[in-house]
């Protein structure tokens, strides 16, 4: 059974969509991006699951989200909101994965390290703005100091596979773009493309004991 919960934070009032394991060992909280919700594709195909396999999914909205605002604010204001949630989210007393897809992967990074996550989910990293390859976000990424898993687009445009740092544990979406869509023409479905996405995630946190 899924809940919602409102949480006061320094940013205005964030929501989080609880989809909940019958045995959790540890719990994934994870953001959207900047130009979208917690309604993206890859977010809802993790919800349904991640719960299957002891694995609390939070699905956190932004303040901004919350309030009906249509763009992001900047990342600061970001970062305070979702510091704001964490202390909820770590109150089941296991570890606490952090996450995000795109700007919400960016600040998962960044505060990584302050927040004691137990490692870092980042979907479609923005690498770069597209076209602006010298415009490298890579700091961020090497920054988290945690085990951390990026699952990325083969075609996104924020950042392709082979264009991240030698040594990160990445996984490819086969012609998947920033948002895991895939062309008709693929040699792969929507369907398998998403799977790609959840299998990837199910076998990692497997993995972080």
């Amino acid at each position: 059974m899924t809940r919602t919960e409102i949480v006061d934070t320094d940013a205005g009032a964030a929501r989080i969509t609880w989809h909940p394991a019958r045995k959790p060992r540890l719990v994934l909280a994870v953001s959207h991006g900047a130009g979208g919700g917690v309604e993206a594709r890859d977010l809802q195909a993790l919800a349904g699951v991640l719960p299957g396999h002891g694995v609390t999914l939070a699905l956190v909205e932004q303040p901004w989200r919350v309030a009906g605002k249509k763009v992001a604010p900047a990342p600061k204001t970001l970062d305070a909101g979702w510091r704001g949630v964490w202390p909820v989210i770590g109150k089941q007393g296991l570890p606490v994965v952090s996450g995000g897809r795109s700007a919400g992967a960016r600040v998962a990074c960044r505060t990584a390290g302050e927040l004691g996550a137990h490692a870092v989910l980042a979907l479609s990293f923005p690498l770069h703005p597209p076209g602006r390859p010298e415009k490298s976000r890579a700091d961020e990424l090497l920054g988290a100091g945690v085990p951390t898993l990026v699952v990325q687009g083969g075609n996104d445009p924020f950042g392709r596979p082979e264009e991240f740092p030698d040594g990160t544990d990445i996984v490819e979406v086969p012609h998947g773009d920033h948002g895991f869509a895939v062309p008709k023409r693929a040699e792969i479905t929507q369907e398998r493309a998403l799977e790609v996405v959840t299998d990837a995630v199910v076998q990692w946190t497997a993995s972080l004991g």
